[in-house]
């Protein structure tokens, strides 16, 4: 009879999430001093954070104003590029658990907790200590036994928890309050989601295992955005994007084409 190997002790949280917070540490040199998210992604102590999902509910203004200000720029302007600061935020650690250990932090708005009280980013994003992540079966954290750890069956299956958590669960609420507040065309707000994600795993892809332009056409395919952007190579023959929609910084006071803008200067 063949005995299961369990580990020999249980992981913590921070090593849970310890994937992502070492690529995030590649890619800006480090991973507790980021404006905008926790240190180490986790929030240890709740007090003084809200859910993200309240976003979506009655915090909206408190962005989309803080935006305003931000970039001097109009209602439609400023909530194009407040969705796309945030879901560049957003996204990241699942992008990089994903790219880095097939080991997904489930970003649903119950999950991550935001507060406005440091003036620098539009909005600070931690993960609960007990976020649930998703992992494979051949995952270590497999055989953790703990309860926020969810073994999915398959690759397949990995990502489309990725989606439901990140995406159908969390921002899709959000872009449904924005359009009452301002018209944007979801192709627009969706095509920054589209761009983040490819830009997450590009910026980190010296820290990643595998191709990058197949891990960002796996993930993009997930979240049903793969046409709203192409991989090109620049001149120096590394991959960069190439965005089909536009974020409107070409709209501010100081009119901003951004690198792969389909708006050419």
């Amino acid at each position: 009879m063949t005995t299961a190997l369990v580990p020999l002790t249980r992981p913590t949280a921070p090593q849970l999430l310890a994937p992502v917070t070492a690529t995030l540490r590649a890619m800006f040199g480090t991973s507790t001093e980021l404006p905008g998210l926790a240190p180490d992604l986790l929030v240890h102590d709740p007090t003084g954070w809200q859910p993200a999902a309240r976003l979506a509910e009655d915090h909206l203004d408190l962005l989309l104003s803080g935006a305003g200000r931000r970039w001097n720029a109009q209602p439609h302007a400023a909530a194009a590029l407040a969705w796309k600061a945030y879901t560049y935020w957003l996204a990241l650690p699942a992008v990089l658990g994903f790219a880095s250990a097939r080991r997904v932090p489930l970003m649903t708005g119950a999950d991550v907790l935001m507060h406005f009280n440091d003036p620098r980013p539009l909005v600070t994003l931690g993960l609960r200590a007990d976020i649930p992540v998703a992992v494979l079966p051949t995952d270590p954290l497999a055989l953790s036994g703990l309860p926020q750890v969810r073994v999915v069956p398959d690759e397949q299956t990995l990502l489309a928890e990725f989606r439901r958590t990140l995406l159908d669960e969390h921002l899709t609420p959000l872009l449904n309050a924005i359009h009452t507040r301002v018209r944007l065309g979801t192709r627009t707000l969706l095509g920054s989601l589209s761009s983040g994600v490819a830009y997450g795993v590009l910026r980190s892809a010296d820290a990643l295992p595998g191709p990058s332009a197949e891990t960002i056409d796996r993930l993009l395919e997930a979240l049903g955005v793969a046409d709203l952007i192409e991989l090109v190579p620049d001149r120096s023959g590394k991959l960069d994007v190439q965005r089909k929609t536009c974020c409107l910084a070409f709209t501010l006071p100081q009119p901003k084409v951004c690198k792969g803008c389909c708006i050419k200067p």
